[in-house]
């Protein structure tokens, strides 16, 4: 079996980050309603111990259709990560980790373990969540396969129209297996909107009169859309490396390509002040022309089954942080030296570095297919963004959009560009796209890396001037994916905790400079 695509997709199961056959399940008999308050208790056994051993879990059941409120019901898993100072706590602290299709369960201790500071711990209830149809919460399935090969959220790099027709075809197929697989319709239920309202059950069933929250990544979509459905309800809301809009649309997907130019020269200055070691440029522009020569030279000889558009998603991936780099320089080295076995290690090194955490476990299949361990991952992604906006279903509008970011955008613009599933979505969308609502209380803090190589600076901009006068925008002289606690600037760091303990904005947009400290 070729290994490429087996380790491209562990990446990019997480890169925008169940069981097959699952399918969405009503609440057990004399589950805990709203009205009761979540029944806590353990957590699932499949979730990291470290983290198991601190949270609490609950399911909290909310209407498939938001529409019919007494129609069939799903449940969604939360947990939390409890104040211990009841006299300091101030309310409930929702987290979001991205995707979408990203599980949350864990995130209160992976943030607590990453250093949130102990007042903001002290101040809330941090409440992780599964979104509705990823992990514990009814999840979907499209039921894929390890064997299938499929390359993951990201499209691959296309070197030409001819590629882009040929993708055009697994998209297709990719559609119809998802459609085969959702019978009853569930999965066109999975929006964002949807998971907004879900979030307000959540803060009524918790007995918040407001609910504060953290996203991260595609949780800023998700953050904006609850601030901007429930602006009453939404306490202080932090979006935290911004899509600029309220879902993962065409226009998100592309800026990966924005964002892979801005973030490319922190690498390039890393390793050419490093070539005596990595050999892979002595200027920033040689490391850039090598980049190039190096994917061309693999788009005719892979090596190891890692062609071009997989030596570019790899690279792309290293990007999301410095930590990342030294490992990225060499897989660079192994494939410049036709060392397979090295550059098969080296890539499924980077994998744990933007992967949220262990792929799910499966049986095989009775026909002796093995399902694919990011299943569920991959089939909530494609289920929230192909519902959430129309996506144009004319090949050669795609074609077209290739061509013109391989040019304006020559490391990633042919693969973000590319074309999706979404093209070829057994529904179309049952909510419009949600309107950022500018009118409500000045409860948002937008955080945003100035070289972000998956939600550049720009989505920052976008998000901050829909918001208006409601949202301060944080930018961050620093590059990577994440900033408050992910990242180690302190400027950063110590705005979004003051408003996270205080509630007041920033009087203004505030710059962060470059941290004086090394990133871990």
């Amino acid at each position: 079996m070729d290994p490429r695509p087996t380790i491209r997709a562990a990446l990019a199961a997480a890169v925008t980050v169940g069981l097959a056959g699952a399918l969405l399940a009503a609440p057990a008999a004399g589950a805990e309603g709203p009205e009761n308050g979540p029944g806590w208790g353990t957590c699932p056994e499949d979730m990291p111990e470290a983290a198991r051993a601190q949270l609490e879990c609950a399911t909290v059941p909310v209407p498939l259709d938001h529409d019919q409120p007494d129609g069939t019901q799903i449940e969604i898993m939360i947990s939390r990560l409890a104040s211990t100072k009841p006299a300091e706590r101030q309310g409930a602290l929702l987290l979001n980790p991205g995707g979408p299709g990203g599980s949350g369960l864990d995130q209160p201790a992976d943030l607590s373990g990453r250093g949130l500071p102990s007042t903001v711990l002290d101040a809330y209830d941090l409440i992780g969540m599964d979104p509705r149809g990823v992990g514990h919460s009814s999840p979907v399935s499209c039921g894929f396969t390890v064997e299938q090969n499929y390359p993951g959220n990201v499209p691959p790099y296309a070197e030409d129209a001819a590629a882009v027709t040929e993708q055009a075809k697994v998209a297709r197929k990719i559609a119809g297996q998802c459609a085969a697989n959702d019978p009853e319709g569930r999965m066109q239920h999975m929006t964002t909107a949807n998971t907004a309202r879900d979030m307000d059950l959540i803060r009524e069933s918790l007995g918040e009169e407001r609910l504060s929250f953290y996203g991260a990544s595609y949780g800023t979509a998700l953050g904006a859309a609850y601030a901007s459905l429930f602006p009453e309800r939404s306490g202080r809301v932090v979006v935290d490396s911004n899509l600029g809009a309220t879902s993962l649309d065409r226009a998100g997907l592309r800026r990966f390509a924005l964002g892979m130019e801005d973030r490319f020269p922190d690498f390039a200055r890393w390793a050419a002040e490093r070539h005596d070691s990595y050999g892979i440029g002595r200027t920033p522009g040689q490391v850039r022309e090598n980049f190039l020569a190096q994917a061309e030279r693999l788009d005719r000889r892979p090596v190891g089954g890692i062609d071009g558009a997989t030596f570019r998603f790899y690279t792309f991936a290293g990007l999301y942080a410095d930590s990342s780099f030294g490992v990225t320089a060499q897989l660079w080295q192994a494939l410049a030296d036709g060392d397979a076995a090295s550059a098969l290690r080296h890539a499924e090194e980077l994998e744990p570095l933007v992967t949220g955490g262990p792929a799910t476990s499966a049986t095989q299949q009775a026909d002796g297919a093995t399902p694919s361990p990011y299943d569920n991952a991959w089939s909530a992604f494609l289920a929230v963004t192909c519902n959430d906006t129309d996506w144009p279903e004319d090949v050669a509008t795609y074609r077209r959009a290739v061509a013109a970011d391989r040019q304006r955008y020559p490391l990633f613009g042919a693969a973000a560009a590319n074309i999706t599933p979404c093209t070829y979505w057994h529904n179309d969308p049952v909510d419009p796209p949600v309107e950022f609502d500018a009118e409500g209380p000045e409860n948002v803090l937008v955080l945003q890396n100035l070289r972000d190589p998956a939600t550049p600076h720009l989505g920052g901009q976008l998000t901050r001037a829909a918001f208006g006068d409601r949202a301060r925008l944080v930018s961050v002289d620093s590059g990577g994916h994440g900033v408050y606690v992910y990242d180690d600037n302190p400027c950063a760091l110590n705005t979004t905790t003051r408003f996270l303990l205080g509630g007041d904005l920033p009087e203004t947009d505030v710059f962060c400079g470059a941290s004086t400290t090394r990133k871990s």
